[in-house]
């Protein structure tokens, strides 16, 4: 892999060189310009966006609810040719080393617009993107406007809602029956926010009687719009799902899984670089997996016969130790309860500075997330960084004895441990209140998934090198067992999409190579189809974290100092690690601290 690095390096100082030629042909742009520029350009992209404003805390538009037809396509491809040619007339060489980060980012973002819309088409084929319960919530939510003006602006909002609908049907041609599934599951969710969120809040407000009359009529016609939806999605397509043409392949092929990670997993490999890697990874955790089964054999089987198969004798140990888990009824609980001892270790072991005012709570996935994920972090943008950061957590009360049993064991004592740090502490949690506290907005917003999902993948390990959990040996093969996963993750998602992995595949690979329980591997497969790409931004920023940590470590030596690392690292916003790594050592070449 060290020749693999050095070759992408070469390649992006050729990049660089070549942005150098064509910025001698501009002229000098005070730095001021570029500020104004990135302002303008970040105020503009909200109002053509209004709903992820919302998400991100910027409340202005809140009443604005985009119909996705022609027009709108159109309308998105004419703004970012605009802003790509401005941004183009900025002479690159002349911008300091951050602004030259924030350059990139905004060049990735607005020449993805083409690709998406182009070439990907996900909203001809993926009915689940067309859910408004998360963009009503976000509104309803937001405890920085009166609850009298919210609903003023949401009755506006509601007033597009059935034409949203209606042009959703239009958009739909032959999707993937999963995407499908996943849609009629998830509307139905959405409308406990449009039948009780709001119809509560509507209650609650002083708004006259006029007002509550009219913007009830709304919400009726909003559900009723959901419905419509809904049954097209189960009459067109889900009641005919005999019929082989009925539905596309959810696999997107080799061509656009590489251009698609190229635009969001941003890394400095390909993606079948990043599957070699993962590969190669998997092989050394097995081997780790295999040493520790060797030490606690006894403890859990005594002077039982070994099994001969390695891959038996991992499985057996980890069964034993699964078994000590949570009751399905206390799964929440546990996890609220374990948030408290993170942040003392972190504290006591002087880790990373954590913001103790910046909320963190936990709480039971809202119906109309669920359905992708068992755990997950809402987090709020910069616009509105004081606000509640919430710990999803899906209860297990829709599981079965055998199911939940199953859910459990993957998530044994040991394992939900890292799985909280991985969510919460010091992991998404932590590296999202930074990012809305970085000077920059752009590095915030245009958050990358592989920087996020890195960081919190490489906490895990980083908080067991600094001695979470001591010397206790099952915590060391869950937490192998857990990297696995996120190995695997890249593994399945690359193979499934490109290498044509089956369902049996999908189970070997997830099940007998990566020792998961039935439920997780299904909820894996199931995610696979209904994702591309993005399972393998957790191994790809994690790769790239610890190959960048490795490389300061050794250039500074003894005086490398891990807590600096992580608040510098985290200082930058959500940032591709490429980039990242780009200011880090180049301030340490600044510095004159040898290579």
């Amino acid at each position: 892999m060290e020749k693999l690095l050095i070759a992408c390096l070469c390649l992006a100082l050729f990049a660089c060189d070549s942005k150098t030629k064509e910025s001698e042909k501009k002229k000098e742009v005070p730095a001021q310009d570029f500020e104004q520029f990135k302002l303008d350009y970040i105020d503009a992209m909200w109002a053509m966006n209004p709903i992820s404003a919302s998400y991100q805390g910027l409340h202005k538009y809140d009443d604005q609810l985009p119909i996705l037809n022609e027009e709108r396509k159109q309308k998105g491809l004419d703004f970012s040719k605009e802003w790509l040619n401005k941004l183009n007339d900025f002479n690159y060489e002349s911008l300091s080393e951050l602004d030259k980060i924030d350059y990139h980012l905004m060049d990735d973002n607005l020449s993805s617009t083409d690709f998406y819309t182009n070439e990907f088409k996900g909203g001809e084929w993926n009915p689940s993107s067309y859910n408004l319960g998360g963009a009503f919530f976000q509104v309803i939510n937001y405890q920085g406007n009166d609850l009298n003006d919210r609903l003023e602006a949401l009755s506006k909002k509601l007033d597009k809602v059935q034409a949203y609908y209606q042009q959703a049907q239009q958009n739909i041609q032959k999707p993937t029956e999963v995407h499908v599934r996943l849609a009629v599951q998830q509307l139905e969710g959405s409308k406990s926010i449009f039948e009780k969120t709001l119809a509560d809040s509507l209650a609650v407000s002083s708004k006259d009687d006029a007002f509550k009359e009219a913007f009830t009529v709304k919400l009726e016609v909003a559900v009723e719009a959901i419905d419509a939806y809904k049954n097209f999605l189960q009459i067109e397509f889900l009641d005919k799902s005999e019929d082989s043409t009925t539905f596309r392949s959810f696999r997107i092929g080799e061509d656009l899984f590489a251009k698609k990670s190229n635009s969001q997993i941003q890394s400095a490999y390909s993606a079948k670089e990043i599957f070699e890697a993962a590969v190669e990874e998997k092989e050394d955790l097995h081997e780790k997996l295999y040493r520790l089964s060797e030490m606690l054999w006894e403890k859990y089987h005594g002077d039982k016969e070994k099994p001969g198969g390695r891959f038996e004798q991992i499985q057996m140990v980890i069964d034993a130790v699964a078994k000590t888990h949570v009751h399905r009824d206390s799964f929440v609980t546990a996890i609220r309860q374990q948030i408290p001892e993170l942040i003392a270790f972190v504290n006591d072991n002087d880790l990373i500075a954590l913001d103790a005012k910046k909320p963190l709570v936990v709480r039971e996935t809202p119906e109309y997330m669920r359905g992708f994920a068992g755990a997950s972090i809402s987090a709020p943008g910069p616009y509105d960084a004081d606000a509640e950061t919430y710990y999803n957590v899906t209860p297990l009360d829709h599981y079965s004895e055998e199911e939940a049993e199953s859910y459990l064991r993957e998530y044994n004592n040991f394992t939900l441990q890292i799985l909280n740090i991985h969510e919460a502490i010091p992991g998404h949690y932590t590296q999202l209140v930074y990012s809305n506290q970085s000077p920059s907005l752009i590095k915030s917003i245009l958050g990358n998934g592989a920087m996020i999902e890195g960081w919190a993948v490489y906490t895990e390990k980083m908080m067991l090198e600094n001695g979470y959990g001591g010397d206790n040996i099952e915590m060391g093969l869950m937490y192998y067992k857990w990297n696995l996963r996120t190995v695997c993750n890249t593994i399945l998602d690359y193979g499934v999409h490109v290498m044509n992995y089956t369902e049996e595949d999908a189970m070997q690979l997830l099940m007998k190579e990566a020792f998961q329980e039935k439920s997780e591997a299904e909820g894996k497969w199931r995610r696979a189809r209904l994702s591309q790409v993005q399972l393998c931004s957790y191994f790809t920023g994690y790769y790239e974290i610890m190959q960048l940590r490795s490389e300061i470590q050794e250039r500074l030596g003894e005086a490398f100092n891990l807590k600096s690392f992580h608040e510098e690292f985290l200082s930058y916003g959500s940032a591709p690690v490429k980039y990242i790594r780009k200011l880090m050592i180049g301030k340490l070449d600044q510095e004159g601290k040898p290579a």
